[in-house]
């Protein structure tokens, strides 16, 4: 018996080589993109400390009342994943009991990112642990009594194992939810269409080009994010919708450009895979991005998680930076709140993953900064 298990656990250590061995191929190489950053237009002061957490927080929404919520990133292991500031401190949303886990029940797993839509529901987008151990779904919140009004379980078919729902866009009629299927682990990412009314959610732009990451190698503030030696190369990621619900914004994590598609087309059943794909258009330039979102100008934001800044992508094609500071630790996700201040959230991610409890603690306290760009923006997205 001994030698069975010498051989077996010799055989395993040979697959494991060999996987190894095919991500490297598949996964490694690749450049640094250029700085895109230029000088700030706006002083590091502008940015207002919201609040300052013992753990990352992940993404956040601000209601038209000034209501903030947020995600404790999934990769700080919170006890509390989704929480609403009330006199500055985090507090369980909407209460302690959906913030433990059971198998079969309907509790916050790995929720990440969340939006207000315009009837001021709180929508909440959970992978599920990347689908693997958990169940991926979406939830809604009803902000006038804080009471589950929606809840949808997407297939295996649409968000199976080692997929990853990670950050959408709800439309203004709140009848549409687009998502942003990174897909890490599976390498197979998408955008996921949800109908609200219908309750019927589809897979589009699987695989395609827009939404696959490319090969760029990233950096941030000093730590080169490759474990093992394989980089992290990320798909699509970065989703805004524009205040009509017209265009939707997207793009990998790692790629040199911002696409746009109609939703109108987004929304056509009849349309083939190819015939979808022929309509997304390259938008703008971009830095690698994390969070997006969009003002009432048609400006489009971008968190730059390399370069610890803010910019924005004007219409024409113009990159502005905005802010740029140390202060930015891996600025992630976006919200507009009331009378024009952005809110954003800095998730530190490059002193989080693969660190240990110990490690995440002592980079405390981790940010949630807002500050005003000048033009407005819907609150919640």
């Amino acid at each position: 018996m001994g030698r069975f298990i010498r051989i077996l656990f010799l055989l395993l250590l040979l697959a494991a080589a060999g996987l190894y061995a095919a991500a490297l191929l598949l996964l490694g190489g690749g450049d640094h993109l250029e700085d895109r950053t230029g000088d700030p237009k706006l002083d590091e002061s502008v940015l207002e400390t919201v609040a300052n957490l013992p753990l990352p927080p992940g993404n956040i929404a601000v209601s038209a009342t000034g209501r903030v919520f947020f995600t404790f990133h999934p990769e700080g292991s919170p006890s509390i994943k989704v929480a609403e500031l009330v006199d500055g401190k985090p507090v369980a949303y909407p209460d302690e009991t959906m913030q433990r886990s059971e198998r079969g029940s309907i509790r916050f797993q790995t929720p990440l990112a969340l939006r207000i839509d315009r009837k001021d529901r709180l929508w909440v987008l959970d992978h599920g642990n990347y689908g693997i151990t958990g169940q991926p779904r979406i939830l809604a919140y009803d902000l006038k009594t804080n009471g589950l009004v929606g809840h949808y379980d997407f297939a295996p078919t649409v968000a199976g194992a080692l997929s990853m729902l990670n950050d959408f866009q709800v439309d203004p009629d709140g009848r549409r939810i687009y998502i942003a299927e990174t897909s890490l682990f599976g390498r197979t990412p998408a955008i996921i269409v949800y109908d609200v009314e219908k309750r019927s959610a589809r897979r589009v732009l699987d695989r395609h080009e827009s939404v696959m990451p490319k090969d760029l190698l990233m950096n941030a503030a000093g730590r080169e994010m490759e474990f093992h030696g394989i980089p992290l190369k990320i798909g699509v990621d970065s989703i805004a919708l524009d205040e009509k619900g017209k265009w939707l914004y997207y793009a990998p994590v790692s790629d040199r450009v911002l696409y746009r598609i109609a939703t109108r087309d987004l929304n056509d059943e009849s349309l083939s895979a190819d015939a979808l794909g022929a309509k997304v258009e390259v938008y703008g330039h971009k830095t690698l991005s994390d969070g997006l979102t969009m003002d009432v100008d048609g400006n489009v934001y971008i968190s730059d998680m390399e370069h610890s800044a803010i910019v924005r992508l004007q219409p024409g094609n113009q990159l502005v930076t905005l802010v740029k500071t140390d202060k930015l630790r891996w600025p992630d996700g976006f919200s507009f709140g009331p009378d024009g201040w952005l809110y954003v959230t800095c998730s530190a991610l490059h002193q989080v993953i693969l660190k240990s409890a110990g490690e995440v603690h002592d980079h405390a306290p981790y940010q949630i900064f807002r500050f005003k760009p000048g033009p407005a923006g819907v609150p919640g997205h």
